[in-house]
C-alpha cells in the first residue's frame, strides 16, 4: 500500500512540474518527438503524462528496494 502511495505522489509530482516547467523535460519530450507532428495539440499534456510515468517508477523502485534493505537488515 505504501509503495502505491510512492509512485502516486511522485507521477503526480513530476507529471506537475512537467506541465508547470516551461523548458521540455526528458524522456516526456523524447517520446513525444518519436511520436511526431499528429499530435501537436496535446504534445504538453502527453509529456507530463510520459515524465510522470517515468520519474514516478523509477522512484518507486528506489524506494521499494531500500524499504526492502531495511527490513532485511532489521530481521
Amino acid at each position: 500500500m505504501k509503495g502505491a502511495v510512492i509512485l502516486l505522489t511522485f507521477f503526480l509530482l513530476f507529471a506537475s512540474a512537467s506541465l508547470l516547467i516551461p523548458s521540455p523535460m526528458f524522456p516526456g519530450n523524447f517520446f513525444c518527438a518519436l511520436i511526431g507532428e499528429t499530435i501537436s495539440q496535446y504534445a504538453n499534456y502527453l509529456s507530463a503524462l510520459f515524465n510522470g510515468i517515468f520519474y514516478g517508477v523509477i522512484l518507486w523502485l528506489v524506494f521499494s528496494m531500500i524499504s526492502k534493505k531495511l527490513v532485511e537488515e532489521n530481521s
